[in-house]
């Protein structure tokens, strides 16, 4: 949607017959046709005709995206709507949005594809498997649930509130950006409640669990005066480069905005969950429970996994990694100093204290800055190619430290802004050394770092820079923490390697408990118990994984079946170059394309590998 709210002029795009004919300038067809040199001149410029009406097509498709969605926007480091909130809650706007994408598959299926280069079918498969999979999720009703635990727009804008976050706070534009987002607020927490009311007449509903782990996150964002609330927290960190007559209005400004605007609607919005919505909050917990939810789910499946397994199909294969796994515990314990059941491993390794040293979070930094040096060392081992785009190592802001997980978030397009690993440190105590390098692999680097900062710097579509899905994205991360094995830091630290088989007995897990729970009836205690059991996690730290879960239903099961793939194909080419296989080389060409489903990467991967046969002969 453009700024004025009308819908951008329709992308006219050529057929290569009319082309043709406007090309012959009134030369008969079949005497053109005769000329095998001009076959070849029309030809191309077909071909160049439908390349750029795919580009034009791509940059329309982002710029749409970037309009409906500014959030994603700001995060992806797109700047142009950071003054924005989105108005897709509003069912009237998500019907254009839904519009726009099929006009886009429309468009889309009139570009001949034959014609196109081979870095061409790239942009203009992964567009229609983005658009397709929106238009599919678009079926559901998603807006009726606007919040959870693990992410809202509420909660967004305090994280913001820092500056050390996605929106930029540096300049006077800049905070005006960020006031009108706040003036936006209240209208965004309007809809969001009617919505859940529709959701509460007809049963879609959050289940209860996650009503009552929300609450504390919005009782959090209240306060008496605008001077202590979170999203006042840029006037207490003005940059030094501001004008004291700048300083004055700004202030004056916030305060208006968050006591007359945001704090009243927060307020009302806080009565209504706690007074309205967690009584009609739904006793189940899985998505099947929900009105068509059977559908929904495989729906998510299908869309996270970027495959056709089932919901059954993938719990096996959870189950039989969860095994895996644990016969690997078996030769791994006696060298941690443990003699018992394999099973019962992860659980003795909890009470190990001596893997709990730090006091500080300066210690825990400081701790994954020299992994990160050690990390730094062998990635030319492993890569041809290393990103331009640097990497901090950050603390997680305190506002989103409760529920929020280790996690990464990409350079800014413009350079403006490093990747950063976000370390999540509430007690020093309780951070544990054994899973830190495995995490930093998956986070840092080469996991989640040398994907998105390496995409950046592909001559690619603004789209593909973005965009792309979750099992490529984690499933890359996930295998980048068996890397360590390759740059030989688990082999002198066995708890380290526990550290990276838990973490892989983690994302098994996943497989198992979110199929149980979303398609197979499960429970949330089910899924706590068979957490507590098979990852030795304890009651509150399985509880967060557990709701996460039911929160994101098939975002968890990206990681594995990613992975799985991955993996896959190194052990294909592998065994087809026997020594002639060049670990760096098979990275570069896993990461050369960006992010794409996993049948695409495939496809690519077992070109390259005939490829390299051919030019090892």
């Amino acid at each position: 949607m453009s700024k004025t709210g009308r819908l951008r002029p329709v992308i006219t795009l050529f057929n290569p017959l009319v082309l043709s004919l406007i090309l012959n300038a009134g030369v008969q067809l079949e005497a053109y046709a005769t000329s095998e040199l001009s076959n070849k001149a029309s030809s191309h410029t077909v071909s160049q005709a439908n390349s750029q009406e795919l580009l034009k097509l791509a940059a329309y498709y982002y710029d749409q995206q970037s309009e409906f969605e500014p959030i994603s926007s700001t995060y992806n480091g797109d700047n142009r709507y950071d003054d924005r909130l989105p108005q897709t809650l509003n069912p009237a706007v998500k019907a254009k949005h839904t519009f726009v994408l099929r006009h886009i598959a429309k468009q889309l299926s009139q570009i001949n594809y034959g014609s196109l280069s081979a870095n061409d079918k790239v942009t203009y498969d992964c567009l229609k498997h983005e658009v397709e999979g929106a238009i599919e999720m678009a079926k559901f009703d998603d807006i009726l649930m606007p919040i959870n635990q693990m992410d809202s727009i509420p909660l967004t804008l305090a994280q913001f509130a820092s500056g050390q976050s996605a929106q930029s706070l540096n300049t006077v534009a800049n905070y005006e950006a960020y006031l009108n987002r706040l003036k936006q607020l209240s209208a965004w927490l309007k809809q969001a409640t009617i919505n859940m009311r529709v959701g509460m007449r007809r049963g879609i509903v959050l289940p209860k669990a996650l009503v009552i782990s929300t609450l504390p996150q919005y009782k959090q964002l209240l306060a008496d005066k605008a001077e202590d609330q979170a999203y006042y927290l840029p006037i207490k960190n003005f940059p030094k480069s501001f004008t004291e007559k700048d300083k004055t209005r700004l202030r004056e400004q916030y305060r208006n905005a968050i006591e007359q605007l945001a704090l009243p609607a927060l307020r009302k919005f806080n009565e209504f969950l706690n007074n309205e919505y967690l009584p009609a909050a739904r006793t189940s917990t899985g998505w099947g429970a929900l009105p068509n939810g059977d559908q929904w789910y495989k729906a998510w499946v299908q869309d996270q996994t970027t495959t056709q397994l089932t919901p059954e199909q993938i719990h096996a294969i959870g189950l039989k990694e969860v095994a895996r796994i644990q016969s690997e515990y078996v030769t791994l314990g006696p060298r941690l100093g443990y003699t018992g059941d394999a099973k019962g491993l992860p659980a003795w390794m909890e009470q190990q204290t001596q893997h709990r040293p730090f006091k500080t979070e300066k210690e825990v930094l400081d701790a994954y800055r020299a992994i990160d040096a050690q990390v730094r060392q062998k990635l030319p081992e492993l890569f041809g190619h290393i990103p331009k785009a640097p990497l901090d190592i950050r603390p997680e802001p305190e506002i989103s430290r409760e529920t929020a997980s280790d996690h990464y978030s990409a350079p800014a397009i413009d350079g403006s802004r490093p990747g950063v690993f976000w370390a999540v440190i509430n007690n020093p105590a309780d951070y544990a050394t054994t899973g830190m390098k495995t995490l930093f692999l998956h986070e840092g680097q080469p996991g989640h770092h040398f994907h998105l900062a390496t995409l950046q710097e592909l001559d690619v579509p603004k789209f593909r820079k973005v965009g792309g899905n979750n099992a490529y994205t984690e499933g890359w991360a996930l295998y980048a923490e068996t890397l360590g094995t390759d740059m030989g830091i688990y082999q002198n630290d066995p708890s380290a390697y526990y550290g990276h088989l838990s973490d892989e007995m983690l994302r098994a897990t996943r497989l198992v408990v979110d199929t149980g729970m979303h398609a197979k009836g499960w429970t949330r205690e089910q899924g706590i118990q068979y957490l507590q059991e098979t990852l030795g996690y304890s009651e509150a730290v399985s509880r967060q994984c557990i709701e996460r879960y039911m929160a994101w239903p098939g975002q968890a099961l990206g990681y594995k079946i990613g992975s799985l793939k991955i993996m896959e194909l190194r052990h294909k080419a592998e065994a087809a170059l026997g020594n002639k296989f060049d670990l760096r080389h098979f990275h570069d060409a896993i990461l050369s394309d960006g992010t794409l489903p996993l049948s695409l990467l495939e496809t690519k991967m077992l070109k390259w590998i005939a490829e390299q046969q051919q030019s090892t002969k």
